[in-house]
């Protein structure tokens, strides 16, 4: 068979090379310096968690920083997910699941804590956008009328609305069209309207679990800087499986194997000094 013809692009101007992207290690070095007096919010002391019998989750301790990103890592089913899941107690929705140990907010136990409250100050955003198929004002209003014991108006709701969704990166897109349905909205602008939706609440920790494993390079780029802007609010807990993810975001990164912590400290340490072996092997890609 002749070979196929050779097609010609001729364009208008000449070719412009586009300057490379800063590498990894100097976006790290340029961020902040964490602070050492950063306020605890939250503490998981020797937690176990199982599901039957099996252990998801065994003796771990750790904790969440206000003004930081800590970054879960380790490979699937190393208990990583369930360990985020306990922060807001939403692991009590699973049949059979057992818990041991202690979970701290500002010092009180979240278990004397009334389960609607814990959720608003510690709130969740999941690996898939979930959208309520509403409108996007509706959506982040959502948050707001749960808290309300009267039905309150949409003019008094705008303002705290749209401050949510400035502080998701979104109000300069949808701003002028809060009636469209959330439904139409593209991936990277559901999940962003995820997380004005838990933004509306004031949480004081937020929870992210993979929020970058649907989206495509542009929409997750987005996401990491939104999330690099929040923690100068709250304190954050991703689960993530890119560990270039984990490096680019994370100020601290706890390594989970087996449903065991086997070592924390900032990121830098973790993936460049490590302290364990197979902390070492895992962030060499030797196994996932």
């Amino acid at each position: 068979m002749p070979p196929p013809p050779i097609r010609r692009i001729v364009v208008d101007a000449p070719h412009v090379p586009v300057a490379p992207p800063e590498p990894l290690e100097a976006a790290v070095r340029a961020r902040p310096r964490l602070a050492t007096d950063a306020v605890e919010r939250m503490r998981v002391e020797d937690l176990t968690i199982a599901y039957g019998p099996k252990v998801a989750v065994n003796g771990v301790t750790l904790p969440v920083h206000q003004g930081e990103v800590l970054a879960l890592i380790g490979p699937s089913g190393c208990g990583k997910t369930t360990l985020l899941r306990s922060l807001n107690r939403l692991v009590e929705l699973t049949p059979g699941a057992g818990r041991g140990g202690k979970i701290v907010l500002d010092g009180d136990d979240v278990d004397v804590i009334e389960v609607t409250d814990l959720r608003r100050r510690v709130s969740m955003v999941f690996q898939q956008p979930n959208p309520f198929p509403m409108s996007i004002f509706d959506n982040v209003a959502y948050a707001l009328r749960e808290q309300g014991s009267k039905r309150v108006k949409r003019s008094e709701l705008m303002a705290p609305v749209r401050s949510a969704l400035e502080r998701a990166g979104l109000w300069d897109e949808v701003g002028d069209d809060l009636d469209r349905p959330a439904l139409r909205m593209s991936g990277g602008q559901q999940q962003r309207l995820c997380i004005a939706r838990a933004l509306a609440a004031n949480p004081e920790v937020l929870l992210l679990d993979e929020p970058c494993s649907a989206l495509d390079p542009r929409s997750t780029a987005i996401i990491e800087e939104l999330i690099l802007q929040l923690r100068e609010e709250l304190a954050v807990v991703i689960v993530t499986h890119n560990l270039q993810q984990a490096y680019r975001i994370g100020d601290r990164v706890a390594f989970m194997y087996l449903g065991e912590l086997v070592e924390y400290g900032l990121a830098a340490d973790v993936f460049e000094r490590p302290e364990h072996t197979r902390t070492a092997e895992y962030v060499s890609g030797a196994f996932g």
